[in-house]
């Protein structure tokens, strides 16, 4: 069982704590993908873990065993690095059974290894090259094999597509969709790009300032944000968050979002708030679309509104509209081959089943 359990993970700089009690189970066979802004402790927590930081207070199990005080090359890990990390004067082949021949493996076991990891990689008419002779992605699939070959109970990805291009980066995130089907290890992958977390992962944990924020199925993380951080920061474009207040009219509570825009409040069971309560308001730009494009949702919770364009982002096959809804901006989403112009007034259309509030202070998901 190749399960990864961090059990109140502290760690210390000095005096400056940068990750403050974690706790985390990845059980056997998983990709789970630490998500957040740099800076949030996602790449230290991936460290603590290979065993190339030290942890000051808790504890990392990997396959039931605790590793606290194991050596990284003894955790039964092998990671991935951002920069690649290849020996530039080895070939491929080289820098894939390097580490195989330090562990004194038999020649005719290396061979096997690095042979079935350049099938899985597609590394077969690359082997006898220099890194320098290889593209970025390419170079990225040799190190993906240098870890393959090790055969280790848990892989770990540490930003790895970053320094590639857009193109290339949607390429190796299919190659590594693909690779955690073919080895059926264990993965923990980092990424600030939450694109790259919602197509890789089985779960995702969205960590900010050294905290983790939810643990869920990336349809969990998107349609049930824990708070209005998570709500923002998964989704592209990101959820729209607007301050608001809660008004109590004779007909059914309102979120007022300007001095001209109040919208109903679907009825909820167990729902209440408090007329004037700060909130903030979340709603996706797929919900907000124009008048008639699109028949989303029942009725009854359809909520039409006069705005004026104020930037159009074409995008190809969709377009998003940076909307002024009566004083409230906020961004809708429509079909890519309508053009609009600036200053061009639309009747919108927000779906209200898929309607969020947070609360304005713990900025907790109350709705």
């Amino acid at each position: 069982m190749a399960n990864v359990i961090l059990k109140d993970v502290f760690k210390k700089y000095g005096k400056l704590e940068v990750v403050h009690g974690i706790n985390l189970n990845v059980v056997d066979k998983e990709f789970v993908v630490l998500v957040g802004p740099s800076g949030c402790g996602k790449s230290t927590a991936l460290r603590m873990i290979a065993g190339l930081e030290d942890i000051t207070a808790g504890t990392i199990e990997i396959a039931d065993r605790v590793v606290n005080d194991v050596a990284p090359k003894d955790r039964d890990a092998a990671m991935v690095f951002q920069n690649y990390a290849l020996y530039p004067h080895m070939n491929v082949y080289k820098n894939m059974s390097f580490g195989l021949e330090l562990r004194k493996m038999p020649k005719d076991e290396i061979e096997k290894r690095v042979r079935e990891a350049a099938v899985i990689l597609e590394l077969e008419d690359y082997l006898f090259r220099k890194p320098h002779e290889l593209s970025g992605g390419q170079r990225q699939r040799v190190a993906m094999g240098r870890a393959i070959v090790r055969r280790p109970a848990v892989y770990l990805f540490d930003e790895p597509l970053s320094n590639l291009d857009a193109k290339l980066r949607t390429q190796m995130r299919l190659e590594i969709k693909l690779l955690h089907h073919n080895v059926q290890n264990t993965i923990i992958y980092v990424t600030h790009d939450q694109v790259e977390a919602m197509t890789l992962a089985d779960r995702i944990v969205v960590m900010r300032d050294g905290y983790i924020e939810q643990v869920g199925s990336p349809i969990e993380i998107f349609q049930n944000p824990a708070n209005a951080f998570v709500a923002g920061f998964i989704g592209s474009p990101p959820m729209n968050l607007h301050p608001a207040s809660i008004v109590n009219a004779g007909d059914g509570q309102k979120i007022k979002l300007s001095e001209q825009l109040e919208i109903p409040i679907p009825a909820r069971e167990g729902t209440q708030f408090k007329d004037g309560q700060k909130v903030i308001m979340g709603l996706r730009t797929e919900d907000i679309f124009i008048a008639h494009e699109d028949d989303k949702g029942p009725e009854e919770f359809r909520f039409s509104v006069n705005g004026s364009v104020l930037i159009v982002e074409p995008l190809g096959n969709e377009t998003n509209l940076h909307m002024d809804l009566k004083g409230a901006r906020l961004i809708a989403r429509s079909e890519g081959r309508r053009l609009y112009s600036v200053g061009e007034q639309l009747e919108m259309t927000m779906d209200l089943t898929h309607l969020h509030i947070f609360d304005a202070e713990s900025e907790k998901s109350i709705y």
